[in-house]
């Protein structure tokens, strides 16, 4: 609180409470007062000289005040006045040689209303978030890639995988936050756009209840929730045929909005497991619409899906489980169409050895039409020997020529193999070649390069 240009912290510091070193004891000598003395005077007058204006011209003080509470500056004044007070007692005492206390701190004018009211706000919040426990994470993914093959049209590229940010943040013992913020250039236009693939608040309330809400990855199969948007995770270069991300022409509802619950089932040393997911489903109304109904959805029918795996503790490293998938599509001009997809897998991995294996069927049936079926599978095996990771992938998937949601699909299927070095704990290097045969079209032979990373 200012008055005049003048504080209590300038008092204080002109005049220290505790005295001036090297007084203590001093008496006047017969000759007048000691230096000292005349020293202090000077000092409480000034002291005074500063605080007389204030006190002759109330008017100025008005006009300079900073400050819109004006019971705080009388508390200022009056503090000044009784420091002043002080000091003059304190420099007769010295003048007689009666010995000086020293004196206690003095407490601090009350804080205005104001300061106590944002106080009180920020305790209280503070009470309601521990913020030493809310713990924000960000973990950075990415790669960059070459890749050519002998299709016609296609030209051999370098390009820019994705960026993606795992952000991460604990609430509370309860509660967290989970969320990856894709960036990815566009094949198409090459220019970059941003997708939130995966927003999820969560609840543990204890192992066999967990639930979710936001954008999460369906649990359709073991791939799509063992490996999510980084390639540096994955052995292989790509994703298999049957989990392509929806963007790049995947056949499956990669992502869904809604509500998802997992946990244990009661099963002892057979270690079962359940997920219970139900959500917007994919987009059907419109063909080209973005596939993820983030915001709406065609229809009041809600996709739902159920998996149950087991994580035995005889086999280390093992998983086995299935999943049904259902939804009601409603395309525009075109009859409804129910969609069923089941999925199985059995897969084994560990630090030096994985073995994947996995196998669905997509069933559309069209309503009073028929019903078409898409079966699907790959199986990957690959062996660490100390940096290095060669690998194999086959992979089938087959498509009808008059199946309703995606006719081009058709017949694919091929092996890949390939070889990944990993250069440091956070660098790996990988080489792939494709061969893939199609039905109806061009086969062809691709080969790909990907130096993938995490930061």
């Amino acid at each position: 609180m200012q008055v005049s240009g003048v504080t209590a912290r300038d008092v204080r510091q002109a005049v220290p409470p505790q005295g001036i070193p090297g007084i203590h004891g001093c008496r006047e000598s017969s000759a007048g007062p000691a230096p000292t003395i005349i020293v202090q005077r000077a000092l409480a007058l000034a002291a005074f000289g500063l605080l007389l204006p204030s006190l002759l011209f109330p008017s100025l003080i008005t006009a300079q005040q900073t400050s819109e509470n004006p019971d705080s500056d009388k508390q200022t004044i009056q503090l000044l006045l009784k420091r002043v007070a002080e000091l003059e007692e304190r420099m007769s005492k010295v003048e007689s040689g009666q010995a000086v206390t020293k004196p206690q701190p003095e407490a601090e004018p009350t804080a205005p209303a104001e300061v106590e009211a944002e106080a009180a706000m920020t305790r209280a919040a503070g009470e309601q978030m521990d913020m030493g426990r809310t713990l924000l994470k960000i973990r950075g993914f990415g790669d960059v890639d070459f890749r050519g093959s002998n299709l016609k049209g296609n030209t051999t590229s370098f390009s820019l995988g994705q960026l993606d940010l795992f952000v991460t943040s604990n609430m509370s013992d309860k509660f967290n936050l989970l969320s990856e913020i894709v960036f990815e250039a566009d094949s198409q236009t090459n220019s970059f756009g941003v997708d939130v693939e995966r927003l999820l608040l969560q609840y543990s309330l204890n192992d066999y209840f967990n639930v979710a809400v936001g954008r999460y990855h369906t649990a359709i199969g073991w791939y799509n929730t063992a490996y999510h948007h980084s390639t540096w995770l994955q052995t292989a270069l790509g994703r298999p045929f049957l989990f392509q991300f929806e963007d790049n022409g995947g056949i499956l509802p990669i992502h869904n909005v809604g509500i998802s619950a997992s946990g244990l089932i009661p099963s002892g040393r057979l270690g079962l497991h359940y997920v219970a997911e139900i959500g917007n489903g994919r987009a059907s109304r419109f063909p080209g619409a973005e596939a993820v109904q983030n915001v709406v959805d065609d229809n009041n029918g809600k996709a739902v899906n159920l998996a149950v795996y087991a994580k035995p503790d005889s086999v280390r490293g093992l998983q086995a489980g299935f999943s049904i998938y259902h939804d009601h599509l409603t395309p525009i001009n075109q009859p409804n169409i129910g969609e069923i997809i089941s999925a199985a897998y059995v897969v084994l991995e560990r630090p030096d050895f994985e073995w994947l294996n996995e196998g669905l069927d997509i069933r559309h049936a069209v309503e009073g039409g028929h019903a078409f079926h898409t079966p699907g599978f790959y199986t990957q095996i690959s062996k660490r020997f100390g940096s290095y990771r060669p690998y194999f992938r086959y992979q089938y998937v087959n498509g009808s020529d008059q199946e309703p949601v995606f006719p081009q699909l058709g017949l694919m299927h091929g092996p890949s193999a390939g070889l990944r070095y990993d250069a440091s704990e956070s660098v790996a290097l990988k080489l792939q070649y494709d061969r893939n045969w199609r039905r109806h079209l061009q086969s062809y032979n691709a080969l790909g390069a990907q130096l993938a990373f995490t930061f």
